[in-house]
């Protein structure tokens, strides 16, 4: 793979592998392991991502932060012997290209299938995913059924969003949706959603753009080829529960994930992709 000139292979200090990129335009960090984004800042600007401070960056652990990469499942499987979240955000994954423009950087990656279980996804396929930093971040991940058969699968671009105060931070755009949480539901979200307990809210039907209000300003949340997200703060308790995860760090996150899942699960037909995308940016 070929660097540009703001773009750069770094190692943290316990050895895991990824892509600096330092622009005019922004900063950001991508690691191999799972593909998995832990820094965006526009430059001048607050950082758009959250990563806790205890995190410590292991190999065979998902980074506590970031935009863990969900795939070919969302959450728990109902083979509860599986891991959560899928395979993908434990995985090496390979860089593949990055391309310099005047106005953004493309860094694309793709995951070996070969280092895939066949026992939890036996089908022939390719998964890629493509960042694009610029004034705002752009992600994009892409299946493509290289078989015969289609295939069905539930995945999410699980982004943490920094706040400085959970309980003045409120989330936009959802009215109308279907929710499920905790098992309970379907029910519908009439209002502004804040936060005052632990929320674990799996949306269908959901608007395409949302707005995260926070005391240091607005980030619009937007996605492509999907119709479900989750909202997700653990509050205190779980919070105690919680790897790599200061009992305290509720108060400066939450997450709202770009997701197929529940009836918006992405199908697969022979030959074709499916692109799952998510778009973020200070208003």
């Amino acid at each position: 793979m070929e660097l540009s000139a703001s773009v750069s292979i770094r190692h943290t200090e316990s050895g895991l592998e990824y892509i600096n990129v330092d622009s005019p335009l922004c900063s950001g960090k991508v690691f191999l392991q799972g593909a998995q984004l832990s820094e965006f800042t526009p430059k001048g600007k607050h950082s758009l991502i959250w990563v806790s401070a205890d995190e410590d960056y292991q190999e065979g652990k998902a980074i506590r932060g970031g935009i863990p990469i969900c795939w070919p499942w969302f959450g728990v499987h109902e083979k509860v012997d599986w891991p959560i979240h899928g395979v993908a955000r434990k995985l090496l994954w390979r860089a593949e290209d990055v391309h310099e423009h005047s106005d953004h950087i493309l860094v694309r990656l793709s995951l070996p299938m070969r280092s895939v279980d066949k026992t939890y996804w036996p089908y022939e396929s390719r998964l890629e995913v493509e960042f694009r930093f610029s004034e705002q971040l752009e992600v994009r991940l892409t299946n493509t059924n290289l078989g015969k058969e289609p295939f069905t699968l539930s995945q999410a671009l699980h982004t943490y969003f920094p706040t400085s105060a959970i309980e003045q931070t409120r989330v936009d755009g959802l009215q109308g949706a279907t929710y499920i949480e905790f098992g309970e539901g379907p029910f519908t979200q009439h209002d502004v959603v804040t936060f005052e307990r632990e929320t674990d809210m799996v949306y269908t039907q959901a608007k395409a753009v949302q707005t995260i209000h926070t005391p240091e300003g607005v980030i619009e949340v937007a996605r492509e080829n999907s119709t479900s997200c989750v909202l997700w703060n653990p509050w205190i308790e779980k919070s105690q529960r919680l790897s790599n995860f200061r009992d305290d760090e509720y108060h400066s996150m939450l997450c709202l994930e770009a997701a197929n899942v529940m009836e918006d699960k992405a199908r697969v037909e022979p030959g074709q992709s499916h692109t799952l995308a998510t778009r973020i940016r200070w208003l």
